[in-house]
């Protein structure tokens, strides 16, 4: 495997700075819980956008899951 070298991001230079610290595990499972809530919203903002944007509804789903049954 070739491991390319990039720069570190944003995000991972914050997350960084979090290892200086010597947290407990019930703090990072905090860390862990506030992270997961932040993208799962953004996950969600972006569904709920792209929902509205085209119309979809409950059959449109139910379409796409018999597609992908048959």
């Amino acid at each position: 495997m070739v491991q390319q070298n990039k720069a570190l991001t944003n995000l991972q230079l914050e997350l960084l700075k979090i290892y200086s610290f010597n947290i407990s595990d019930e703090q990072l499972s905090e860390i862990r819980g506030i992270l997961t809530e932040y993208f799962a919203d953004k996950a969600t903002a972006e569904m709920d956008r792209l929902w509205d944007e085209n119309g979809w509804t409950n059959d449109t789903m139910d379409e796409w899951l018999t597609g992908i049954i048959n």
